[in-house]
This record gives structure tokens, C-alpha cells and sequence, in this order.
């Protein structure tokens, strides 16, 4: 008999290439998905028709439960993105994302699930990267001040010296630092899913950390709209991709297929639970991306603009070491940024 997986949120962007490979292994896939209006501008016509669909929020413990029953596996993607710009929205975010998590852990609890769990992270829950001083060596800067953004100081200093810091790749031993509503929530989804797993012997919990996913079937004109898409957008409608600060924030952009893969080796895994950095190892500069994007759009492409402009809620520099996911989950990111870019200039998104 089939392995039976769970997919919550099996309907957007990163979720529907995880079943369409599932099912393209021969694994029975459920779909939980409630068709958020933030997420989705229309419903989706990908969604593969071998998968069995449940619309409904998770949030809902009669959803939750009939979600999970008879399932081996859980691939947990749903959530509220986006910085939370607005405070008052963290009620909105801690719904949809920890209340939601939180059902979910309840009904496998009762459900004596003891299969593998893998959760939807991000980099965002470890604030700003890793950064190394002349002097002091490894240190944490201090949230940017604004003075010096609205002065374009850009780069956080040293927090002992105030000399310039050399960014570095960040590991998953690192501090967590979450630094916006919602890097906070996915950081308690983190602390959520560890707990069931240490309390329920034989589940598996991986968490993975995504880094900039891009490709096929992302949202555009949404919250949910990721930099990529932003730019992708502002070329289809003929205007310059609009660079914040100045184009130098350091980024890895990882292509969704790779994410997807990645999500299938999780699903294999079995242990204490583990969070693994999903990316490809090789940060570019905001602009850089911007301008391979405008450049694969075509030559009468709008190139992009640097514009100065800056939210408080974002980071400087963050980008990942992925070694312990290659020598742990046999995981390594295959789509170069060239290739990834180039089909991207052209996708169909949502």
C-alpha cells in the first residue's frame, strides 16, 4: 500500500510542486489548502488532479482532524508571509500560523501519529546573518538604526567598535533572532513542532529553513509576492524592478523545484528533530539578481532602479552554509541562478 501524505497548503506555491513530485513517486497525496485570498488572486489551475483536496482552514480542529486522519506523512507548508509591516496584524499572523500549527500538533496527538512531520521554515528566524569583526571576530549587530538608514548607512556596524563587519554564511547552530512578526511566529512553529516530537517518541520532525525561493506558480501582486516576484511583475508591466537600499543586501535565491526535492528527503528522514538550511550556498547582491532577471526579460527590458528606499523590519545581509543538509539529507541545490532566472523570466505565475 501507498505511503498517504499530507500536504497542507497543497495549493500554493511551494506546496503544489511538493505533491506534484509525491505523486510523480507514486505516493497517495492529501491536500489541505483554505485558498487565502492574500495567497491566492484566483484558484489555482495546476493543481494536480490525483491528489485528493480538502478545502478548509487548518485553524478549525474539526478541519485538522479529518486532514490528518489515515495519514503517514506531514508536510506542513501553509502560512501567513510577509515582514507584518503593520503591528496590528500579529494577531492575523499568530492565527494562521502558530494557532494553526498548534491544531494541527493537537489532532496528530490524538491521533497517535507517529510518522515524519516536516515543517515550512525560513532564514527570516535568525534575524540578521552572521557577521565577523576585524577585531571582536563573530558578533551580533543591534537592529539598524533608522538615522542611519534614512542617511543610507546601510551596513550594521560592529557593535563593540563600530568598525565595518564582513558578512559570512550562518549555520543552524546559530542564535535565533527573529525581527519581524513574522520570523517570530515561524520560530515558535520551530519551538511547537520540537516539543510534539520530543513528547511523542517515533515522530520525526524536520524543520527547514528556505532561503529566497523562486520559480513557476509564484504569487504576484499579493502580500504573499516574494522579491523575485516583484521584480518579475514590475518587468511585465514594463516599469523598472525597484531595488531598496542600495542593491548590496546579500541573499541566496534557491529555485522552488530544488525546494521541492528538498522537501523529499526530509520526508525520508527519521531522528530527533533537526532544522536544515535549504539554499544553494551562493549569496548575490539583491541588484545582481535584479539585473540577471531584466537582462533574461530581454533587451527592451526596464533595467532596474536603486532607490534608497528601506523597511525597518528587514535585515542587511543573511545567506546560509547548507552543509549539514547535504551530509544529513543527501540534499544539494541543482538549478544554477542563470538557468533558474531565465525560466523565471517567463513563467506562469499566480
Amino acid at each position: 500500500m501507498s505511503e498517504r501524505v499530507l500536504v497542507i497548503g497543497g495549493a500554493g506555491f511551494i506546496g503544489s510542486h511538493l505533491v506534484d513530485l509525491l505523486i510523480a513517486e507514486g505516493r497517495e497525496v492529501r491536500v489541505l489548502d483554505c485558498f487565502h485570498p492574500a495567497a491566492h488572486t484566483r484558484r489555482p489551475e495546476y493543481l494536480n488532479p490525483k491528489a485528493e483536496l480538502i478545502e478548509g482552514d487548518l485553524t478549525d480542529p474539526a478541519v485538522a482532524a479529518a486532514a490528518i486522519e489515515g495519514v503517514d506523512a506531514v508536510s506542513h507548508q501553509a502560512a501567513m508571509v510577509g515582514l507584518g509591516l503593520d503591528f496590528a496584524e500579529v494577531d492575523d499572523y499568530v492565527a494562521a500560523n502558530d494557532l494553526g500549527t498548534a491544531r494541527l500538533l493537537a489532532a496528530l496527538a490524538r491521533a497517535d501519529f507517529r510518522g515524519p512531520l516536516v515543517l515550512a521554515s525560513s532564514m527570516v528566524v535568525y534575524g540578521e546573518g552572521r557577521y565577523r569583526c576585524p577585531t571582536h571576530g563573530d558578533v551580533r549587530p543591534a537592529p539598524r538604526d533608522p538615522a542611519d538608514l534614512e542617511a543610507g548607512r546601510f551596513e550594521p556596524p560592529c557593535p563593540v567598535c563600530g568598525l565595518p563587519l564582513e558578512p559570512a554564511s550562518i549555520g543552524e547552530d546559530a542564535p535565533t533572532e527573529p525581527r519581524s512578526v513574522y520570523a517570530a511566529t515561524k520560530l515558535h512553529q520551530e519551538h511547537l513542532c520540537g516539543l510534539f516530537a520530543r513528547e511523542h517518541p517515533g515522530v520525526s520532525v524536520t524543520m527547514l529553513r528556505y532561503h529566497n525561493v523562486y520559480g513557476p506558480r509564484m504569487p504576484r501582486d499579493t502580500p504573499y509576492a516574494g522579491v523575485a516576484s516583484i521584480f518579475r511583475s514590475a518587468l511585465a508591466a514594463g516599469r523598472e524592478p525597484r531595488v531598496f537600499e542600495d542593491g548590496g543586501q546579500l541573499r541566496d535565491f534557491i529555485h522552488v523545484a530544488d525546494i521541492a526535492r528538498a522537501n523529499l528527503a526530509a520526508l525520508g528522514r527519521r531522528g530527533d528533530p533537526v532544522a536544515y538550511n535549504v539554499a544553494t550556498g551562493t549569496p548575490r547582491p539583491i541588484l545582481a539578481v535584479a539585473e540577471q532577471l531584466s537582462e533574461a526579460a530581454g533587451p527592451a527590458a526596464p533595467r532596474p532602479l536603486v532607490t534608497g528606499e528601506f523597511r525597518l523590519g528587514d535585515v542587511r545581509h543573511v545567506f546560509a552554509d547548507p552543509t549539514r543538509a547535504r551530509e544529513e539529507l543527501g540534499f544539494e541545490a541543482e538549478i544554477d541562478l542563470a538557468r533558474g532566472m531565465a525560466e523565471f523570466a517567463t513563467a506562469d505565475l499566480r
